[in-house]
Order: C-alpha cells, then structure tokens, then sequence
C-alpha cells in the first residue's frame, strides 16, 4: 500500500491519489460500516404511527450489545437514567444512523466514480472524515484501543490482529492527512 494520503490541489481542492489495492479495501470497509449501521425496519417498526415515521422516531431502539455498536451510537445519559437514555435513543437514533449511512454512500459513489486520482468537492469533506472516523472506531473497539492503549502486540501474535492494527493506522493516517488538507497544513512526514 502507497502512503499518499489527502493533499490540498493548487486550486484549493483536496485529493488523494488510491491504487486499486487500497481503492478495493476502503470499498470493503465502507460496505461493512454500511451494513453495521442499516436502520433496523424490522418487525418492531410501527407503520401504523405516521407521526412517528415522519419525524424519525425509532421505537424499537435499544442500547446495543454489541461494543462496537454502542460507540457508533452511544448512551447520552448516565447509566443512572435508563429512562432518558431510552428516551432519547427513541428520538435520535433512526437519524443518526441514516447519517452514517447517507456519509457511507457518498464514500462509496466517489470510490465507484474514481480512477487513481480522487478530488473531493468542499461538501463530501465532513462525510469523508465521518465514514473514517467511524470506520476507525469500529476497529479500535473491537482491538480494544482506547485513549490508555497505546501498545501494539508484538511481533509473532496473531496475524488477523496485527492486519486489523495496520487497517487502524491506515485509517487514522488517511483521516489525519484528510484535515491537514482542509486546513491547509503540510502531509506529515512518513518514513
């Protein structure tokens, strides 16, 4: 994989140049985030509540088991208030999962239209930096990274560990070069 990262144009715009390679993977990883975060229309869904459907509200909201899940759409209130945690998860979270998925789409429609050469309209800025960053939380809650983790497993552990902390660094590269770019800052030094 090439370490070019997103770099401002001389028209201010911001690009990055992807082989086929990494093209194919953020593809893949994209899809899986997509997938993750579907709104659930499943059974519990009430159709019959056109107030409800109009204005978003998601009575079958529950706090997910899954860890991944709940960092990508975390409790607002303590555990202490179940109730309000319930609550609020009822209003907001049908919007913010059609939000991730609205980014992901966007992601994805820009890799689809891509050759090596991908320049990022100023609007497709925050989608990109939200499918990535969600990407990059996924993976760090199931690595078990937090902001105390630092280490990495040494070399000779399992190798599906070793390829998810690569994907991890990837990710936060490509997210870190995307906002030096907005900002106008130089790529950091890769050596």
């Amino acid at each position: 994989m090439a370490l070019h990262g997103f770099r401002r144009t001389r028209a201010g715009r911001v690009a990055i140049r992807l082989d086929g390679a990494e093209r194919g993977l953020l593809r893949n990883l994209v899809e899986q985030l997509r997938e993750m975060v579907q709104p659930a229309d499943g059974p519990d869904a009430d159709p019959a509540d056109p107030l409800a459907a109009l204005v978003g509200i998601d009575p079958a909201a529950t706090t997910p088991t899954d860890p991944a899940m709940l960092r990508l759409f975390p409790n607002a209130y303590g555990d202490d208030e179940p109730e309000a945690t319930a609550e609020f998860r009822r209003f907001t979270e049908r919007s913010l999962r059609e939000g991730k998925l609205a980014n992901a789409d966007l992601v994805l429609s820009a890799l689809e239209g891509a050759g090596d050469r991908l320049v990022l309209r100023p609007e497709d800025v925050q989608p990109w930096l939200g499918a990535l960053n969600d990407i990059r939380l996924t993976i760090g809650t199931r690595l078990g990274i937090t902001e105390d983790i630092e280490d990495r497993p040494a070399f000779g552990a399992d190798e599906a560990e070793l390829v998810a902390y690569d994907l991890y660094d990837w990710l936060t590269f490509l997210q870190e070069t995307l906002v030096r770019a907005v900002m106008g800052l130089r790529p950091p030094d890769v050596s």
